[in-house]
């Protein structure tokens, strides 16, 4: 996809988003730069304890990890929104010490991102077999998949998370389609728990959450000639205990009209766009999720908590 494409795609979505009758921005948006540069700050804030739960798991059952992945043959690691690769570094790093055939292929919607990844991961693991991919999932599962080799997609960090019930079957049910016979699913997951836990980890008291989710007003300020006056928004996160969502908005503090790629938009005072949703899970929320999108459950692994798991599913027979 050549920049002026990915150009037209953005405008186009945020548009369609800003024009909604219940105003919506994708979330997959958020990561330019600076939204790149902040969320690798929030990863390492106080509240939001999701990455050093991974983090322990990683570091605590990385031999268990190997073994329930392992089968002797080489195999392929493909790592759905790598990001940083701070988590899986570990496991790379065990995978390599050990002796292990792999190839390690990171895929990212941000070539920012992956430029940094491969320049670290090139001067700690100079011997790692390496071939990252930029763009959507899909359409990198549409290339890379073609592959014999066994396959084991990482989609760590509960990125399932952003997407509600209905959707995740949905993403999870195509994701099924590329893999082969043998291939395999490891899947990062968020889980219920105290429900003042979750929700500051949305609404850190430093406000890097909320300057996450204003970025992306900044961007389109940037990108598409808008004129969005950050400090007529408001921040605001919710959970729901219920059904285990929780989710951001941006709230317009008045009535307004902004203009994107030159189009007026208006808001009505208190008037919300909807940022995005991350979504806690139990045990029997993921065996339905499983089930309903064509997944066997083979193994399982909680941080000492059990705030988070990272589970292997394999697809269905």
């Amino acid at each position: 996809m050549t920049q002026a494409e990915a150009t037209t795609i953005f405008e186009e979505e945020i548009l369609n988003g800003l024009k909604a009758r219940n105003k919506f921005l994708s979330s997959k948006y958020f990561y330019d730069a600076r939204g790149d540069e902040l969320f690798q700050q929030i990863m390492k804030l106080d509240e939001y304890y999701l990455t050093r739960k991974e983090h322990e798991i990683f570091t605590t059952h990385k031999e268990a990890i190997l073994h329930s992945i392992y089968d002797g043959e080489t195999f392929r690691i493909i790592e759905l929104g790598a990001g940083d690769g701070s988590k899986t570094k570990i496991l790379l790093k065990h995978f390599l010490k050990q002796g292990i055939d792999f190839t390690y292929t990171p895929v990212d919607i941000s070539g920012n991102v992956l430029e940094i990844l491969e320049t670290n991961l090139k001067a700690e693991m100079p011997d790692l077999k390496m071939e990252s991919f930029q763009g959507d999932y899909f359409d990198a599962l549409a290339q890379i998949s073609t592959n014999p080799e066994k396959d084991v997609v990482f989609f760590l960090g509960s990125t399932i998370g952003n997407f509600t019930e209905e959707e995740a079957i949905g993403f999870m049910s195509k994701l099924r389609g590329f893999l082969k016979p043998n291939d395999m699913l490891f899947l990062g997951v968020d889980l219920k728990k105290d429900p003042s836990i979750i929700l500051n980890a949305y609404n850190d008291h430093e406000g890097v959450t909320k300057e996450f989710n204003l970025n992306l007003l900044d961007r389109i300020n940037d990108e598409l000639e808008a004129n969005f006056e950050r400090d007529q928004f408001q921040h605001y996160p919710y959970y729901n205990p219920h059904t285990g969502e929780c989710r951001s908005y941006l709230i317009s503090k008045v009535e307004q009209e902004v203009v994107v790629a030159g189009e007026k938009i208006h808001f009505r005072a208190w008037e919300a766009i909807f940022m995005e949703i991350s979504k806690k899970y139990d045990a029997v929320q993921l065996e339905e999720l499983a089930e309903k999108s064509g997944f066997k459950p083979l193994n399982g692994f909680h941080d000492q908590e059990s705030w988070f798991a990272d589970i292997l599913w394999e697809k269905e027979k």
